[in-house]
């Protein structure tokens, strides 16, 4: 079999690139995160916000845009996918407010922790807030629905439910 290059298959190819290289640094957050906790110095969970921020402002924000040009891109392209197909309009709805999540409340809340824990630490805290600690614990409870929304769409996209 030789192999086909075409729209269809290069599109493809930057849809799957975009999936586990955009969204898979933010598993590898969800895991960093909790890490700069356990070593309890506030210029940790500091460094992890702005680190959070660079990776949904420039890796995954963008990377959510190319999977939804693509994915678009694939379904005009293609005989068999068809925007009515209920699988498609699930996984356009997924990746949407997965990149509404990013864009509305990920970006802004690292902005404000992070200049939170700056405050705090020039204010000489060597411990953080209770009002950083319950925002930042609601970050993680986002941080964690948001990984099972990308699971979700992958999951959507492999078993094509009504197809």
């Amino acid at each position: 079999m030789i192999a086909t290059f075409n729209l269809y298959t290069i599109s493809l190819f930057l849809h799957i690139s975009a999936a586990i290289v955009g969204l898979g640094a933010t598993f590898a957050l969800s895991i960093a995160f909790p890490l700069a906790v356990r070593m309890k110095d506030p210029r940790h969970l500091l460094f992890m916000h702005k680190l959070n921020l660079e990776v949904v402002t420039k890796l995954a924000s963008p990377a959510l845009g190319l999977i939804l040009i693509t994915g678009i891109v694939q379904v005009i392209d293609s005989d068999f996918i068809s925007f009515s197909d209920a699988w498609i309009s699930i996984a356009f709805v997924l990746v949407i407010i997965i990149g509404g999540l990013q864009g509305a409340y990920f970006a802004k809340t690292d902005r404000k922790l992070a200049a939170q824990v700056e405050s705090e630490i020039a204010g000489g805290a060597t411990t953080l807030s209770d009002e950083y600690q319950k925002e930042a614990q609601r970050e993680g409870s986002m941080g964690a629905l948001t990984g099972l929304l990308v699971l979700a769409a992958v999951f959507v996209m492999v078993i094509k439910p009504g197809a």
